[in-house]
């Protein structure tokens, strides 16, 4: 059978040996939770407790500010010992909440189990807003506004996405091995809350073992598994609405204007936690791995747990990191310390050596035309870049900048090592920025 798949893209070593064959497991609470209150795209929370407070497992520690804003929650019980801003994944400190916890692991009172076909599409979407659940695929896009998709652009299909391109990360393997159930009770709700019959779940086919889980469990469901050829970016959202259903989403437009949505299986898995049981996003599973790190694993992961305590809990580093990257190596965000604190869109946290990064300087475009060869988005790297370079933004936007998804497939292959993806991301950066002074 052909494997379904998208145009461009390439084919980085995947390096999941390190971790796809170990179970989850639940990483010990630490003696100190710093939960920050930006973990979304949209308005930060904004905190409702203050220092020597006691709070609750789950209980609201932020209020959201706005439609594009989710509340943020504690992930244990203890006492609040501060409020103030603290190092965050962003590269810069930031207001957080932290927490250190009574060893107690009490919840809230007040969560209450649902029956997800007793409740209507806009109790279920309170449901997920009030629980804070995001996008747990990178991206932490609020969930509710995914799902209140405007009159005018009916849904017809929900995808879920189990792709899980990039290289190292195994957390959506293991979630969909051990958790399929959880994950196909989500996306049911998915159908019922988006009034759509036609249900999809996306996996490359180096995950034969989940394609098989999942078809077994898909079985009498009314929900398909499309397997998709091993190639990177699959699990971009709009190649992966191209690959699983041929519709292209237009130039600055969105998943909806195809009559799509597409969210994640981690997801998919919390969203059935928040309707079922009540239960808000205070955990996720994260992938820790790379040279460095003594026992790669799957970790269930509290929000707010220091990076360092995950690597604790893999047996310590082999050797001091060249390079620590939340998320994988192809569009996770390089960071400062280990000292951050888990979010929930961490899916992964990489350790580098010296030995795997390579340092080299930039030299000039032989317009041999790789980037443009291998860029998903169809768009012309090297020409966007050339302009961001000159701040040339009119131009650069001409060139349909905002279209790039920051895939980094332009940076890998570029014999010259130029920062392209780099450079376009700032151009996109003051592109948006004129446009919000509009």
């Amino acid at each position: 059978m052909k494997l379904k798949s998208f145009p461009g893209g390439l084919h980085p070593p995947d390096n999941k040996a390190w971790s796809a064959h170990k179970p989850i497991e639940t990483c010990a609470l630490p003696g100190e939770l710093v939960i920050p209150l930006a973990q979304h795209i949209g308005a930060p929370a904004e905190p409702c407790v203050a220092k020597g407070d006691q709070v609750r497992k789950g209980q609201v520690i932020g209020q959201a500010k706005g439609f594009v804003s989710v509340p943020v929650h504690a992930s244990t019980s203890g006492e609040v010992i501060a409020v103030e801003p603290r190092p965050h994944p962003y590269g810069r400190d930031l207001p957080a909440v932290v927490i250190r916890p009574d060893g107690q692991d009490a919840w809230v009172e007040g969560l209450e189990e649902a029956d997800p076909e007793a409740l209507t599409a806009d109790e279920i979407r309170d449901r997920i807003r009030a629980a804070g659940i995001v996008g747990m695929g990178g991206a932490t896009f609020p969930t509710h506004v995914k799902l209140s998709p405007p009159a005018e652009k009916p849904i017809d299909t929900v995808i879920v996405n189990g792709v899980e391109c990039e290289p190292y990360l195994t957390a959506d393997h293991r979630l969909m091995l051990e958790q399929t159930q959880k994950v196909l009770d989500g996306v049911a709700i998915l159908k019922k809350v988006l009034g759509v019959q036609k249900a999809l779940v996306g996996i490359e086919a180096n995950k034969p073992d989940a394609i098989a889980a999942m078809q077994k469990a898909c079985a009498g469901r009314g929900i398909e598994v499309v397997p998709l050829e091993v190639k990177y970016p699959q699990g971009a959202e709009k190649q992966l609405i191209l690959a699983a259903v041929g519709r292209e989403v237009p130039s600055g437009g969105l998943p909806m204007d195809v009559g799509v949505v597409v969210q994640n299986v981690g997801t998919a898995a919390a969203i059935d936690d928040a309707v079922r049981l009540g239960r808000p996003l205070i955990e996720r599973i994260a992938t820790v791995t790379g040279p460095c790190v003594n026992e790669p694993k799957n970790l269930r992961v509290r929000i707010g747990t220091a990076l360092a305590h995950l690597v604790e809990a893999c047996g310590g580093l082999k050797s001091d990191p060249a390079k620590i990257i939340m998320g994988g190596p192809m569009m996770g965000a390089a960071q400062l310390s280990l000292a951050v604190p888990a979010t929930r869109g961490t899916s992964g946290l990489l350790l580098l050596g010296e030995q795997d990064v390579s340092l080299e300087t930039e030299g000039p475009c032989i317009r041999c035309g790789r980037c443009v060869q291998v860029c998903p988005a169809r768009i012309l790297p090297t020409t966007i870049a050339a302009y961001a370079r000159l701040d040339l933004f009119d131009e650069a936007e001409q060139f349909c900048a905002l279209d790039c998804i920051e895939c980094g497939c332009c940076t890998y292959i570029c014999p010259s090592a130029l920062a392209l993806v780099q450079a376009i991301r700032y151009a996109k950066g003051a592109i948006m920025a004129r446009k919000r002074k509009i």
